[in-house]
């Protein structure tokens, strides 16, 4: 059987017929949900390969195309996105065509400091055509990217998925009356528990502070994005307090730059405290969602624990001047029992050389003692008052 001809010019690509076409056709998208970066310094093919294979994206496929062939079970979605282009923009599939790119290019792999396996000449054909399926713009693509990396086999990361219907529901909005609302965006997508409205609400927040210039995403000290700290954390009440936010407002369509100027600086210390900061060479004081998104709640709500966030950076030490003395006091309590019955139940394993070990009980037993007396003198104080 003859091998299916392949196209070479964009403009006799069919709309909504899977085609064959020349990978130099072929050109990525600034607009991907998948980066971090803004579209606007996404500024030709190089700079979007590099960024997906700064985010850890491309590795593995790079070594699975060079290994297999390109292996075309699914088309990759294109449109024109402007009359005037002379190759059409890779909707869905643009670190497919990232790989091809880097795979037949080596010249381009050295440019961008990417290690790229070689691929044998048995298998190189591969790479010189894919199955494409055009469609007339983004919106006729969302559907089926929504399905395939919100709720779908493919999922992307929270920020990218946040990005996606971000953009979707703008889109929307320009349509006006015709446009469909964020809750029957998040209806087409499958979401059901207000997810969507989170991550839209939380990109409009990173919007703001990108637009004042309080945060930058290239700024952040983790390779990778932890966008569901910061929408997590917007659904918070301590949070929506510190921030002057209306309770419960990410029930709601979210509406752009939704902190007002007077608590700018506060988000811009919240970002920096979720975050980081490469600039000011600060790492940031969450280091894990849970349980330090709630952590960092609680200090928000006692200034006196704010201060020593602002002047220490330090979470623990935060927490603990936010923490009240009766739970510091119960909680010290309970871990001392846990370590003691733990030392009882090992104590087959002293062997009485080691003086300084009983010289430590000796001091255990003199605070026991005092704690005993202390408490027993309160407790028969609060029986006389009553």
């Amino acid at each position: 059987m003859a091998a299916p001809k392949v196209i070479s010019g964009i403009d006799v690509v069919p709309l909504g017929e899977p085609v064959r076409v020349d990978t130099d056709l072929l050109q990525l998208d600034p607009h991907n949900p998948r980066l971090i970066t803004s579209a606007n310094d996404m500024r030709n093919d190089d700079a979007v390969i590099r960024e997906l294979h700064d985010e850890g994206e491309l590795s593995e496929l790079l070594q699975s195309i060079a290994s297999n062939g390109y292996l075309d079970f699914e088309p990759l979605v294109v449109t024109l996105v402007k009359p005037s282009d002379k190759r059409l923009t890779v909707l869905e599939g643009n670190r497919r065509l990232a790989a091809i790119r880097v795979l037949t290019d080596p010249k381009l792999a050295t440019r961008l400091s990417i290690t790229a396996p070689e691929v044998s000449a048995s298998l190189a054909p591969s790479l010189r055509a894919v199955r494409v399926i055009r469609v007339g713009n983004r919106a006729d693509a969302r559907p089926f990217i929504a399905f395939k990396h919100i709720n779908g086999p493919h999922r992307w990361e929270s920020y990218a998925k946040a990005k996606f219907a971000a953009d979707w529901y703008a889109a929307e909005k320009k349509r006006g009356e015709a446009g469909l609302s964020l809750t029957e965006i998040a209806e087409r997508i499958g979401d059901n528990h207000d997810t969507i409205k989170r991550m839209v609400a939380a990109i409009y927040v990173l919007d703001q502070a990108e637009e004042r210039r309080l945060f930058s995403v290239d700024d952040r000290t983790t390779r990778k994005f932890p966008f569901s700290h910061l929408y997590t954390a917007l659904s918070r009440s301590e949070y929506m307090a510190y921030l002057g936010l209306d309770e419960g407002w990410t029930r709601f369509d979210p509406k752009p730059n939704p902190i007002s100027k007077q608590n700018l600086p506060k988000l811009k210390e919240i970002l920096n405290w979720i975050f980081g900061s490469k600039k000011d060479d600060q790492l940031p004081v969450v280091r894990s969602q849970n349980p330090d998104i709630k952590n960092l709640g609680v200090i928000l709500s006692h200034s006196a624990a704010v201060h020593v966030l602002r002047e220490q950076r330090d979470l623990e030490k935060a927490l603990a001047q936010a923490t009240p003395p009766e739970e510091k006091f119960s909680s010290a309590l309970v871990r001392s029992l846990g370590y003691l019955q733990e030392a009882v139940s090992n104590l087959r394993a002293f062997d009485g050389s080691d003086r300084s070990l009983f010289d430590i009980v000796e001091d255990i037993s003199e605070l026991v003692d005092t704690l005993h007396s202390r408490m027993k003198e309160k407790i028969e104080r609060a029986k006389e008052t009553k």
